[in-house]
């Protein structure tokens, strides 16, 4: 005997017992049943075509106006069925859909995983946090064997894996040129023709190449169309735009990125951003860059990695905790 005739058996038993008493225990056992046909796959419908049968079995004199409305509810609960199976089929897609999403966030953070180098006379926080799962913004240090410093903030035009993958390319091409990064303007020249080459002309990159020279105090850098940071000038207690001019990575390949250059005294700060930060809203309206630089002042009196971290939990709230996009926020500051 198969599956389906057995349960008609029991459910006839069950249904014929609950009529006779209306014992809630005996509902209980209904339940059951239902677990164990969910188990074996028994549809919506044919647990209607089911009652139905038992219904005509044990009152075989029940009126026909009643089969036909069991009728009529086999035909509404067949389209049911079609529509929870295919909602069933969507809610497994999409488990693991987010399983494997899971997985690729897991490996990017492994990919782009950097570290802040130590530097005495430079103090060095940065944070990067993802709206979602995938992370578009990319940052990365590097300090080579003579103490000079690299920085690179990179945002993709775009969220999501796309964003993701494209952040992972940016990546590894950076690895591929260790001999040029003291010059940001050959590095940005040689990223923006692997992007051309190999990005989705749909999809642009901005990103900002910058070299700290101990040494000599100076920052080098160049911008690929990136959001302009903030230079602070302590003996002035002023802060300036950190312009930088050129064109995203990707657009032409034969683009030429021009070099500028920062000479820090101490207490000076380099502030980097992407536009995660300056496009925070407040009350439906994107907030001006002077109140970054506002927020920024009111927590100079601690570390590097403490404003930037204070930054973020007051943009953060004033969000509504629910980030917009990605939001990646770097501090430099020359101790002596």
């Amino acid at each position: 005997m198969d599956f389906q005739r057995e349960m008609k058996e029991l459910y006839k038993d069950i249904l014929a017992n609950y009529i006779q008493t209306q014992n809630e225990q005996i509902l209980y056992q209904g339940q059951k049943l239902s677990r164990k046909s969910l188990e074996n796959e028994i549809s919506p419908e044919d647990i209607v075509s089911i009652h139905k049968e038992v219904i005509e079995e044990i009152y075989p004199t029940i009126p026909e106006k009643v089969l036909h409305s069991m009728d009529f509810l086999l035909e509404v609960m067949i389209s049911y069925g079609l529509a929870y199976r295919e909602h069933q089929n969507l809610k497994n897609r999409q488990r693991q859909l987010k399983s494997e999403i899971d997985v690729a966030a897991n490996v990017q953070q492994n990919l782009l995983n950097t570290h802040i180098p130590n530097i005495p006379s430079l103090d060095i926080g940065a944070i990067s946090v993802p709206a979602n799962q995938m992370n578009g913004d990319y940052h990365h240090f590097v300090k080579d064997e003579n103490g000079m410093i690299s920085i690179a903030v990179a945002d993709v035009i775009g969220k999501g894996i796309p964003a993701a993958m494209c952040m992972s390319m940016i990546k590894y091409a950076m690895d591929s040129l260790p001999e040029s990064r003291k010059n940001p303007s050959y590095v940005l020249e040689n990223l923006n023709t692997i992007v051309e080459q190999n990005v989705d002309p749909s999809m642009f990159i901005t990103m900002f190449y910058g070299s700290y020279n101990p040494v000599e105090d100076a920052f080098i850098y160049a911008s690929a169309g990136h959001e302009p940071g903030f230079y602070y000038s302590a003996s002035e207690d002023q802060f300036y735009d950190l312009e930088a001019k050129g064109l995203v990575l990707g657009v032409d390949r034969y683009t030429k990125y021009s070099q500028y250059e920062k000479h820090l005294q101490t207490g000076d700060m380099i502030v980097l951003l992407t536009d995660g930060v300056t496009e925070c809203r407040r009350e439906g309206e994107f907030i001006e860059r002077l109140d970054i630089i506002n927020l920024i002042r009111s927590y100079m009196h601690l570390s590097s990695q403490q404003m930037v971290d204070s930054v973020y939990k007051e943009l953060e709230k004033l969000q509504g905790f629910q980030l917009r996009d990605d939001f990646t926020l770097i501090i430099l500051k020359r101790l002596v």
